[in-house]
């Protein structure tokens, strides 16, 4: 699986002017179900997502995790991580999991990181959705499970 992961003081998703998730201070994660993928895999970047040290302690050094900090999680499936711009200029997603299976996993990476102890809130897998955050840093980060 992969995921971009941004540390964010605020974050929103919406489906057509309607509020799914939203959230203060925590993580926007972004997550994408490769083909192949199992399970096992939406788990493990779950549990990588959760203690990412991105967080400042009290020296501002990046030294706390999502758990460490109390901070919650919006999670937006986004197929469109898969990407594939070697090709030309039109991306190809071949690489991305089936709907039904990217649909099941990334439910299963959002219920896995709400069990670990993170408050999350989510958007509408497969809706045309509205993100909106403000990334605090800024911080972004990529994460691959087969990496």
């Amino acid at each position: 699986m992969r995921a971009l992961v941004q540390r964010v003081t605020q974050a929103r998703v919406s489906v057509a002017g309607a509020v799914l998730g939203d959230i203060g201070p925590g993580l926007m994660i972004l997550v994408c179900a490769m083909r192949g993928d199992t399970g096992a895999e939406a788990e493990k970047l779950a549990a990588r997502v959760s203690k990412l040290r991105v967080f400042r302690d009290d020296r501002d050094r990046m030294n706390r995790s999502l758990l460490d900090v109390g901070g919650a999680a919006l999670v937006v499936s986004q197929f469109t991580l898969a990407a594939d711009t070697r090709g030309g200029n039109r991306p190809g997603f071949s690489a991305a999991a089936a709907p039904e299976d990217g649909q099941q996993l990334y439910e299963r990476f959002a219920a896995h990181l709400q069990g670990l102890g993170v408050p999350v809130a989510t958007g509408r897998f497969g809706a045309d959705m509205q993100v909106s955050l403000v990334n605090d840093g800024p911080v972004t980060i990529w994460i691959d499970t087969d990496v």
